[in-house]
């Protein structure tokens, strides 16, 4: 039997007014897959960044014993020269560089200034090779897609000659496709007898590649399964996460009230931001009514992002053409500013770069998208403002010390809960979702499906994009298929199910 690797011992980690790991355990063996799972803000991500010196010995209690040595990491670098390579959640790469300079970023091959670059590229194409990543490596980073440029990453750790791979939901921004392909190679490192800790709140897959998961339940360690011993459905991991059996994914709507089109296109057609000879969106007519959640389905690629953001005031695309109604009228959303006016509102899929300011806190994010609503003569109420965030912390329960703790302290799910909040105060009667649980645990999801009906029984529209077919299938009353651009299909929620939403991909001429 293998023997340990790595054991984490009694790990307590302290921010301003919140205890985020208490007296934390965890035992990883040698050449096993091993998963973290709990909800948003259980310390998954903060344990992790004890482990790989972001946070440095001296900030926490506890110890960290790697290969049998007691280790005493300061940062990164000191971790990662003992193996441990941690991949997170948000790629680390530069767009503008080639795939090549990006891996060997800060571990530069040559001799003192001189950059041996035959050297780089090639060892690079070789560790490309390995992760089954058939791009040259001095091709630029903003011409191939996420799904490869998380095999980059892989490809940089294997550089660094990782023995322990940490990945940080390393499959929330891929199709299925690549998701399934990045578990297969996982699975293929540990039978070359590498180690790797997954976080993921995507069980499907924990239960498909993981052979421990450690549960994590607000800050302390609940329990560790084992295949071997133990059941690894969805239920029994979510049992460990919340403490408690979720009887129903998604909640139901008990009455539904479904009236009028509230937003209508017609032969929309929105042309690439860059290349302006390209159609992202093609003569795309669709339709949301009051009252009804709208789910857009599709491929990655296929144009549901450009859809939205060019709706919601032209914030996407070249040479937009179409025709847009609002309650029936016609009107013309030229920018941002006129959509909140008309009472559009748009959540993005990324919320750290374009949907929230990270270094202000939760009482500033909350009241952006409508600041006359705490102002007075121009002059913002900062006690109004207080009211606003704390009103809208208790009624989304997003958990936090005071709405003045910097967005960018929170969980991911906390963050997508102020981001819902910022758009929820600007009082939209049209709100579009796109991704809205993208990276958030079980509960966490819940509960934004818990907000969304709420919405909807209040008489407002809801269009909701998402990869996760599930989502769509579980809470669209209607359902648009998008691929390549195109509305490919269109789907009753009687009728609706996975099969017959990846048929009308399939039959317009792609998913292969």
């Amino acid at each position: 039997m293998a023997g340990i690797l790595l054991e984490m011992k009694n790990i307590t980690k302290t921010f301003p007014g919140v205890k985020a790991l208490d007296n934390v355990n965890l035992k990883v063996k040698k050449g096993e897959i091993h998963a973290l799972v709990g909800e948003n803000g259980a310390g998954k991500s903060t344990l992790m960044n004890v482990l790989s010196g972001i946070y440095p010995y001296g900030s926490y209690e506890g110890d960290i014993i790697y290969d049998g040595e007691i280790c005493k990491f300061s940062r990164i670098k000191d971790s990662e020269g003992k193996g441990i390579v941690i991949i997170h959640q948000e790629l680390a790469l530069v767009p503008e560089m080639t795939i090549g300079e990006n891996m060997y970023l800060g571990n530069e091959q040559g001799k003192r200034a001189a950059i041996d670059w035959n050297r780089t590229y090639g060892e690079a194409d070789k560790y490309l090779k390995q992760v089954g990543l058939a791009e040259s490596s001095r091709t630029q980073i903003k011409d191939i897609g996420v799904g490869k440029q998380q095999l980059v990453e892989i490809a940089k750790a294997l550089a660094k000659n990782a023995r322990l791979l940490i990945l940080d939901e390393p499959t929330s921004s891929l199709n299925e496709a690549d998701s399934q392909a990045l578990l297969e190679l996982l699975l293929g490192f540990r039978r070359q007898g590498m180690t790797s800790i997954i976080i993921s709140h995507k069980l499907n897959e924990i239960a498909y590649v993981a052979d421990k998961i450690t549960v994590i339940r607000d800050g302390s360690t609940i329990e560790t399964l084992d295949k071997e011993e133990d059941s690894f459905t969805e239920d029994r991991i979510i049992r460990g996460m919340v403490g408690r059996e979720l009887t129903d994914r998604f909640p139901k709507r008990e009455q539904k009230n479904i009236g009028d089109a509230a937003l209508e296109v017609k032969n929309w057609t929105v042309h690439h931001q860059v290349y302006t000879d390209r159609k992202v969106v093609d003569n795309v007519s669709m339709y949301v009514r009051k009252g009804e959640v709208l789910g857009v389905s599709g491929l990655m690629g296929a144009g549901r992002t450009e859809l939205a953001m060019s709706i919601f005031g032209r914030s996407y695309g070249n040479d937009i053409s179409g025709q847009l109604y609002i309650n029936g009228r016609e009107v013309e959303l030229q920018n941002v500013r006129e959509a909140i006016d008309h009472r559009v509102a748009y959540v993005t899929e990324d919320r750290k770069d374009n949907g929230l300011i990270l270094s202000n806190p939760i009482r500033v994010n909350t009241t952006l998208a409508n600041l006359q609503g705490v102002s007075s003569h121009g002059v913002i109420d900062r006690d109004k403002e207080i009211s606003v965030a704390e009103e809208y912390r208790i009624k989304l329960k997003t958990k936090c010390p005071s709405v003045e703790q910097n967005v960018g302290n929170l969980s991911g799910g906390n963050q997508q809960k102020v981001l819902l909040a910022k758009w929820m105060f600007a009082e939209p009667d049209v709100l579009i979702l796109d991704e809205p649980t993208r990276g958030i645990d079980v509960g966490a999801k819940y509960e934004i499906y818990c907000i969304i009906n709420d919405l909807v029984a209040a008489g407002k529209s809801v269009i909701m994009i998402s990869s996760e077919l599930p989502e769509v299938l579980g809470m669209s009353d209607r359902i648009y298929v998008m691929n390549e651009g195109k509305i490919v299909g269109e789907l009753d929620s009687k009728e609706a199910t996975q099969e017959n939403i990846m048929g009308c991909i399939l039959k317009s001429g792609k998913g292969e």
